[in-house]
């Protein structure tokens, strides 16, 4: 009596809060409908149906009315700000998609069906969100599984669509000054500080100076007569967000330059659109006027990170002088600092703004950039190093640093490589290990050695597309590296590599991301407070370092992935625990290992700051950075780097998927190869002995080939977009991401479709 008591006040209890929560019976458990979910994709991993089932019919059960209300009031997908708002259609209609998984895998295919169209047809607005960092739809992953199911072909297609011709900006008033004197219009107070601002004497002129769409002239559109006609065509209807990567500049120009967002966004993405219709010097002018007026200004990401507009309006402009000396101009002495802006917390962030000198470049000047812009720099003698083995570290008087292998200059060129096979996936427990895979029976690793280019893109061995291998394809690309994220199997294999291809290894240990090596569930997550998880670590990494030391191919350690995301970890609740433990980790590998050094593997700058105090015994700062097509940029990025924490940095993953929506292949191919072209050359230019910073010591392309298993269906190559960015439409597909493809997959993993991207990175890395 005393227990039905007890369960009989729990349910009032419940009631009279409106709690979304289930008492689950085996284990005497509060669930939330999350928790749920959670339960039913862990029970769905462990290949325990009865389980899965179990946890998505009580879902299923208590919260499906309620999550249909939830879907009737929505006519598009939440914004991901507001998505917990609507945790109940979520968790529904993931319920329904795991049942339709599960009755896949039991070969009950009708069933799947069922309650795969269910999923789309009832819960179309339901989203769920992946640990690896992004949301995806339960209806479009439904579908897909049906298009697997019905063996539907037309899935691996490009759809087509409908594409707006391009209407380029013609301005009808572009201002009265190439570069504004602002000094003529008004004046700049606490330059340098924390207290600057820029105080307007003359509006007037100002606004005749900067012409139409720049402030304090942005008003000045709606006298634009191709504004009016524009307007009454109808191709300014709609939301401003839907403009910034469409074909239609024109209209993207008028609609940005009257959206209702604060000054500083506003003005960025007018710039972007003058930038990409080729008015080079207007859009120069947006995002000075930015620098000048709203220098404190903040976006946010698609994941609710801060944005320092003014930072990257610095970066843009500096782009476009370097790769147009034509213009004649120069940005000198402009920087903008923000204190504590190393976290999510825009509260805590104070600005140092000096706004520095839009000028013109005289005739020698102007001369002297066009043809000397990537003439070297004296670097001076070398004023520290760091490591005295085989690989080492140096930094010179000039304050550039360098890698060096055998007291010779080292740059990374480096390529992500994780040849897998299709149809396999880490989600469902059936990724064979690449280093061991002989598919063919001939006694050969087949990635490195038997893949074969597909030169004519009909997804068939020819008469003279002779195995030629992967290993062989990087040589000649001039890749002077690979990533290894988590240890290896294969010495021979990398011996092999080293000996006879001359490419080294950044060998990896991911330190508890994705609680790899920490024996953490993955819905537990790694904890870097937690002793066991702490030790089994250390093991690991001490593991690695054991084994391969004394291996010439290895070029440093690499020690995680991202971890300060906090992708199944609590680096980004802890992020100072997390870097202090990672700094006991690099000073147990400096005792056993005095010749490689030991680099982090963290996402951008995040934390930077923490990292700097908590890990001083961590040689190389690595930043997973996807920045767009500008490069990585100097104020933003790597002048930001040194001020903060003054190391070498490598980019330990950047990249750019080969698809875009309703694009052709070659347009897709051709964005691709213009984004990472652009990447390596900001990598270079801001290398030692050259005009950037100096503190970059390469890159690592990411990446090799295209996964197919990172949109959830590892037979299908998804063309679903993962995540908003910084990418050619906007968005990311995290499954087109490499430099060679797998054509349809049918003769995987031996066929190579090399893009593009493989011929431009080779004229860049071989020259």
């Amino acid at each position: 009596m005393k227990g039905l008591r007890f369960k009989v006040l729990i349910v009032i209890i419940l009631s009279l809060c409106a709690m979304r929560y289930v008492l689950c019976e085996e284990a005497q458990e509060i669930l939330s409908p999350r928790e749920l979910v959670i339960r039913a994709w862990e029970a769905w991993g462990a290949k325990d149906y009865d389980r899965t089932f179990q946890y998505t019919d009580k879902c299923i059960e208590l919260y499906s009315e309620e999550a249909k209300k939830q879907q009737a009031i929505l006519n598009a997908f939440p914004a991901t700000e507001a998505i917990d708002q609507y945790e109940i259609l979520n968790a529904v209609g993931t319920s329904f998609f795991i049942q339709g998984e599960a009755y896949l895998s039991k070969g009950n295919i009708e069933e799947a069906k069922k309650v795969f169209r269910t999923a789309i047809e009832g819960y179309g607005f339901a989203q769920n969100w992946d640990p690896r960092g992004w949301f995806w739809s339960v209806k479009e992953k439904s579908k897909a599984s049906i298009d697997k199911i019905e063996g539907k072909e037309e899935v691996k297609k490009e759809k087509p669509g409908f594409i707006r011709p391009k209407t380029e900006i013609t301005l009808y008033d572009p201002g009265t000054e190439e570069i504004i004197d602002y000094a003529k219009y008004g004046y700049f107070k606490g330059a340098g500080t924390d207290k600057y601002r820029f105080v307007v004497k003359d509006p007037e002129g100002l606004i005749k100076a900067a012409g139409e769409g720049i402030y304090p002239n942005t008003a000045g559109v709606t006298w634009d007569p191709r504004y009016r006609i524009v307007k009454k065509e109808g191709r300014l209807e709609g939301n401003h967000w839907d403009f910034v990567n469409t074909d239609d500049l024109e209209a993207n120009f008028y609609k940005w330059s009257q959206a209702p967002e604060p000054q500083g966004v506003r003005l960025f993405y007018t710039a972007l659109a003058l930038e990409k219709s080729g008015l080079f010097k207007h859009a120069i002018k947006a995002y000075y006027a930015i620098v000048v007026h709203f220098p404190k200004s903040v976006g946010w990401t698609y994941f609710h990170t801060p944005w320092y507009i003014a930072q990257v309006a610095i970066d843009r402009i500096e782009f476009l002088l370097r790769n147009h000396p034509e213009l004649k101009m120069e940005l000198r002495g402009a920087k903008i600092s923000v204190e504590n802006g190393f976290d999510n917390d825009v509260a805590n962030d104070k600005f140092f703004v000096d706004p520095g000198r839009l000028e013109r470049l005289g005739f020698f000047d102007s001369i002297k950039n066009r043809f000397f812009k990537n003439s070297c720099v004296r670097t001076g003698k070398v004023a520290r190093q760091v490591g005295d083995g085989r690989v080492d570290l140096v930094q010179y008087s000039n304050g550039h640093w360098q890698l060096r292998l055998e007291g010779r200059p080292y740059i990374v060129k480096c390529v992500a490589y994780t040849p897998n096979k299709i149809g396999q996936s880490p989600d469902e427990g059936n990724l064979d290990d690449w280093m061991q895979a002989d598919y063919n029976s001939n006694g050969r690793i087949d990635g490195p050695y038997d893949s074969w280019v597909d030169k004519n893109l009909n997804n068939k061995k020819d008469p003279d597309e002779e195995a030629v291998g992967d290993f062989e394809l990087l040589r000649q690309m001039g890749c002077n590296t690979i990533r290894l994220y988590h240890h290896a199997s294969n010495k021979e294999l990398l011996r092999d590599l080293y000996n006879r291809y001359g490419i080294m290894v950044i060998m990896g240990d991911l330190l508890g991301a994705y609680t790899v090596g920490s024996g953490a569930s993955w819905y537990e997550g790694t904890d870097y407070e937690n002793p066991e998880h702490r030790k089994n670590m250390m093991q690991s990494a001490r593991k690695m370092v054991e084994e391969f030391k004394d291996e010439e191919f290895v070029l440093f350690w690499m020690l995680g992935n991202e971890n300060n995301y906090g992708v199944a970890n609590n680096a980004k609740q802890k992020p100072a625990s997390y870097y202090a433990f990672a700094n006991e980790v690099s000073k147990m590998i400096k005792s056993i290992d005095r010749d490689h050094p030991v680099a982090i593997c963290s996402g951008d700058l995040l934390f930077l700051d923490k990292f700097r105090d908590n890990a001083p015994d961590i040689d190389i700062y690595g930043s997973n950075a996807y920045r767009g097509k500008h490069g990585f940029g100097r104020n933003s990025f790597w002048e930001n780097a040194k001020d903060m924490c003054d190391r070498p940095i490598i980019i330990t993953e950047y990249g750019c998927p080969s698809f875009m929506k309703d694009k052709s292949r070659e347009i897709a191919e051709d964005k691709q190869a213009e984004y990472i072209e652009n990447a390596w050359e900001d990598i270079f230019y801001n290398s030692a002995g050259n005009k950037g910073v100096g503190n970059s010591i390469g890159g690592v392309l990411f990446e090799w080939l295209d996964e197919w298993w990172k949109s959830y269906e590892p037979a299908l190559h998804d063309t679903e977009s993962n995540w908003a960015g910084p990418f050619p439409d906007g968005w990311n597909y995290e499954e087109w991401l490499g430099i060679a493809g797998q054509g349809d997959g049918t003769d995987s993993p031996f066929l190579r479709q090399l893009r593009k991207a493989y011929y431009v990175y080779q004229g860049l890395w071989t020259r």
